[in-house]
This record gives structure tokens, sequence and C-alpha cells, in this order.
């Protein structure tokens, strides 16, 4: 599973032409999942995403997490983050999960968020979306953890 997690003042996502889901202070996260990955990965990331620690503090530092800020979540399903452009001139996608395990685990990863975060904003797994944010800092952090099938 490969995020970029960007830290914003406020996103949204719109889908066909309507505001999917919206968000103020917190993390935009755009997710893209491996046909290897598995429910080990996504609940690795989820907690990972909500207890780094990318907010400031009352010094300025970056010391406080999603969770000690209260803040919020928009989660966007992205395949292209597991695009390989290493050779010739069009992506392969061959590393992405295909549609209903990307799904099943974008859907697992939500839901693991909403465990512990109060407001999980999504948009629709497979739909053609816009999103805009306002990237504060700018902050923005990848993070990616494979299931090795060794």
């Amino acid at each position: 599973m490969k995020i970029v997690l960007q830290r914003v003042s406020k996103a949204t996502v719109n889908i066909n032409e309507e505001i999917g889901g919206s968000i103020g202070t917190g993390i935009l996260l755009l997710v893209g999942v491996h046909v290897n990955d598995t429910e080990v990965e996504a609940d690795f990331l989820a907690d990972k995403c909500i207890e780094l620690r990318i907010f400031p503090d009352e010094d300025g530092k970056m010391n406080r997490s999603l969770i000690d800020i209260g803040g919020s979540a928009l989660v966007v399903s992205q395949f292209t983050l597991l695009g390989d452009c290493s050779k010739g001139r069009r992506p392969s996608f061959i590393a992405a999960a295909p549609q209903e395990k990307g799904n099943e685990l974008y859907r697992h990863f939500v839901n693991r968020l909403k465990m512990r975060v109060k407001d999980v904003q999504t948009g629709i797994f497979g739909a053609m979306m816009q999103v805009e944010l306002i990237n504060n800092g700018p902050v923005t952090m990848i993070l990616e953890r494979v299931h090795s099938l060794g």
C-alpha cells in the first residue's frame, strides 16, 4: 500500500461536479492498494497516518498528531500511485490491486480510520474525481508498506 499524506487547512473531493467529501484542518490521504496487500498493511498504515506527529505544538514544532488536534481525514483512492514508469512512456499498473480487492482494502483502511477519527470523509473508489486542497506547511509525506510473499 502506498499513501501520499498531506497536512491540509482544507480539502475537498468533487465527483461529477458535486462535493463528495470535504474537511477543514486535517490530512488528505491519497491511497493506492498493491496487488499483494492485506489487512495487515492497511491497519499499519491507517494507524501510522493518524499517529504521525506532523501538526505544530505551541512552540511551532511538529509534535502533535491528527488525534491530538482532533482533526479530520479525507481519503481518496488513487491506483495511479502504483504506476511503474521505469520503462517506456506509458505507466504499467500491474502492481495495483484488481478493482474488487483494491476496493475491499480501501474500505477496510477507511473503517480503521473511523475507529479513531471522528470525521473521516471519502471519495468514491474508482470514480473520476477532482481534489482541491490547501497544503498547510507544505507538509507532504509518502508512506509505503507492501506485503512480501516470502
